[in-house]
């Protein structure tokens, strides 16, 4: 009766072959699910980053689109403000003109007369500058050679460059055809000249480059850079820069990069002012 309980107890036990393959079907079943797992991982890393880029991105276009509210309010105000000014500033200018004819043989009064009249001047620009401002600004892209708008930028600043001692450096490939609006891209690139030009103290250098963007770069027909050796900008004003009425000159406006900053948003583009690693403020235009 013991043989036979020892017996039956050897034929249900399983043959080593068995043993071997569940151990080895066990092995491809957790190999499969470590792959899954990882696999798994994987695509959860791949999707939290997605998700923080998108967050990231609509952080900043909630960011623009603030700005852009914000500054069409204030447009709405200076627009109010510079008409009411502008009729009593031209008053002002006829009455000053003809006390100017009565004092032509007075030298004295006639050089303060002289003063409220260029004041009178120089207030009438700064209204203009508003309403320009202010005004709708519609690009009106076209066929053009990006390098023939750059160095007719670079013609007209010429003069003021030269005066400061300022020499200009310009890169890119000739011809660039592009599609935009060749006078407000024009404008865009003289201003920065001026500025850089205005920021370099004493003896100094404008680089100006161009040419197809990066492809990781958020543009899809051109850059645009405008570097100079000056100071840089303050890091507590970077920020500020597009911002319409402020300004570090003395006698500026603040205007003038508002404007630029507006003419780029006209062309879908964006404009990034930073400071140089080598020195000096960089203006990046991406259309």
């Amino acid at each position: 009766m013991i043989a036979s309980n020892e017996q039956s107890r050897l034929e249900t036990r399983p043959a080593p072959t068995d043993t071997v393959k569940r151990i080895e079907d066990l092995g491809r079943i957790i190999l499969a699910y470590s792959e899954v797992t990882e696999r798994l991982q994987r695509s959860h890393d791949q999707l939290n980053e997605t998700v923080e880029s998108l967050r990231r991105e609509l952080s900043e276009k909630n960011r623009l689109l603030e700005r852009k509210n914000r500054l069409a309010a204030l447009g709405e105000m200076a627009a109010g403000l510079a008409h009411e000014i502008r009729n009593p500033l031209g008053g002002i200018q006829l009455y000053a003109s003809m006390l100017a004819y009565d004092l032509a043989d007075y030298p004295e009064p006639l050089r303060t007369v002289e003063k409220i009249s260029g004041g009178v001047k120089r207030l009438e620009q700064l209204v203009g500058q508003v309403l320009q401002f202010t005004r709708d600004i519609e690009a009106k892209p076209r066929p053009m050679d990006l390098a023939a708008v750059v160095d007719h930028a670079i013609e007209m600043a010429w003069r003021t460059l030269t005066d400061r001692g300022v020499q200009c450096r310009v890169t890119g490939p000739r011809p660039m055809p592009v599609t935009a609006d060749p006078v407000m891209l024009g404008q865009v690139v003289l201003n920065l000249l001026l500025n850089a030009a205005e920021a370099i103290e004493g003896d100094g250098e404008v680089f100006v480059s161009f040419g197809a963007p990066r492809a990781e770069w958020e543009a899809r027909q051109f850059f645009v850079l405008v570097r100079d050796t000056g100071p840089g900008i303050p890091g507590e004003v970077l920020d500020r820069v597009f911002n319409p009425f402020f300004t570090t000159k003395e006698n500026g406006t603040g205007l003038g990069l508002a404007i630029v900053h507006r003419i780029i948003e006209a062309h879908d583009g964006t404009i990034v002012a930073t400071n140089d690693e080598r020195g000096g403020a960089r203006f990046e235009i991406r259309v």
